[in-house]
C-alpha cells in the first residue's frame, strides 16, 4: 500500500557511491550501509545502469555515478527503480457493491484526485537532485 522501499535504498546506494568516489563502491559495501543483502544492491544498483544512472561493468566490481549528483533528480530515481507504476500510487479497493451508489459510483470520484496527487508528489520530485540530498547529510 505504499512506495516501494526500493525507492530510498536508490537513493542511499546513489549517495554512498558518491561519497566515496576515490573508493571501490562494491555491492557488498553498499549492503554494509543499507543493512541488506548485496544481491538487493545488486538488483537496485542493475536498474540504476538501466537508467543511465549509474556505470558498473560485469565482472568489475564497484559502480559510478554516470553524472553528476546535480544532474540526477529524485523523479529519475523514483522512475528507475519502479517505486510505483504510472497511476498507481494509490489504489482504489476492488469489487465495492454495484448495488449501492456508493459503491458503484467511488472510483470515479476518487481515481482523477488520487492521479493529480501523485503527479503533484512526481512534480516535487522533479525539482530536487541528488547533490541537494548529499549535502543535507552532516558528513556531506
Amino acid at each position: 500500500m505504499n512506495i516501494s522501499t526500493r525507492f530510498a535504498v536508490a537513493i542511499h546506494i546513489l549517495t554512498l557511491i558518491d561519497s566515496n568516489k576515490d573508493g571501490k563502491s562494491t555491492s557488498e559495501w553498499i549492503a554494509g550501509s543499507v543493512n541488506t543483502n548485496p544481491v538487493v544492491i545488486r538488483r537496485l544498483t542493475g536498474m540504476l545502469n538501466k537508467a543511465g544512472l549509474v556505470e558498473v561493468r560485469p565482472g568489475v566490481a564497484g559502480a559510478k555515478l554516470a553524472r553528476s549528483a546535480a544532474d540526477i533528480t529524485l523523479l529519475q530515481i523514483y522512475k528507475a527503480v519502479n517505486a510505483v507504476e504510472e497511476d498507481s500510487l494509490f489504489s482504489v479497493h476492488e469489487h465495492p457493491n454495484p448495488e449501492c451508489p456508493v459503491g458503484k459510483n467511488i472510483a470515479g470520484a476518487i481515481v482523477p484526485v488520487f492521479s493529480l496527487a501523485q503527479k503533484a508528489m512526481e512534480n516535487v520530485l522533479q525539482e530536487v537532485t541528488l547533490d541537494q540530498i548529499i549535502h543535507q547529510l552532516p558528513v556531506a
